[in-house]
């Protein structure tokens, strides 16, 4: 039966998904924090504007930098590899009969198989990039589309439990932004779920006690420093 594989090596999906995750846990968490620590709701507000401007910005520059630095060590790792079929292209062939012998071939039809890869460089390089390296040349990943989507993914879930504070304050707002944030977080996980194809109620489960956790921590350190103040 023909079955259909999701690009899982771009990085886009996973620093969107990340993103929302982080963008939802952290500043709900924050929020949560000052106003336990406050008794206004515009000093809410601009904690959680200020938090999504400056964590969106941040997982941004860090994807792209990320993805950028392990696209530059796969690019040296490429012009190693081609270098050295051009320079020892037997050495490059034994070599490539070597990993298909040891993943079951005889060593004449390992031989052969090689051979017809060497045939063509850029096949060469392609099927050495993705026997020694574990990686495709030509679907190396984007730094720029994975940072446009982290930043517009943290935007998006740190901007969920912010919204209850633009149309009302005090506990009726930390009550919200904590069911709106806990509902969010459930929903990541359930969408996690169905591109993992693994339990939709573990997953959003798990999803929803971290930010539980995080916003209970964070809520109590807010408290003592409201009390202290």
């Amino acid at each position: 039966m023909v079955h259909d594989h999701r690009d899982v090596q771009g990085g886009a999906a996973r620093a969107a998904v990340f993103g929302v995750s982080d963008g939802l846990v952290s500043n709900v968490a924050l929020i949560l924090g000052v106003a336990a620590a406050s008794e206004t709701s515009s000093s809410v507000v601009i904690a959680g504007v200020s938090g999504l401007l400056a964590g969106a910005a941040s997982m941004a520059a860090g994807e792209y930098v990320s993805m950028k630095a392990q696209n530059e060590l796969i690019e040296r790792e490429l012009r190693i590899e081609r270098e050295s079929l051009a320079n020892n292209p037997k050495g490059e062939l034994r070599e490539l009969q070597a990993i298909y012998a040891n993943r079951g071939l005889d060593s004449d039809k390992a031989l052969e198989l090689a051979e017809a890869v060497h045939e063509d460089p850029e096949v060469a390089l392609e099927v050495h990039a993705r026997e020694e390296l574990g990686v495709n040349p030509d679907d190396i990943g984007d730094p720029i589309g994975a940072a446009a989507s982290s930043f517009l993914a943290f935007a998006i879930g740190a901007v969920l439990p912010l919204l209850p504070w633009f149309v009302s304050d005090g506990t009726a707002a930390m009550v919200m932004s904590v069911i709106v944030g806990l509902a969010a977080a459930a929903g990541v996980g359930m969408l996690l779920a169905k591109f993992t194809e693994r339990s939709a109620l573990r997953t959003a489960g798990r999803q929803v006690a971290w930010a539980a956790g995080a916003c209970a921590i964070t809520f109590a350190i807010g408290s003592l420093l409201g009390t202290a103040v």
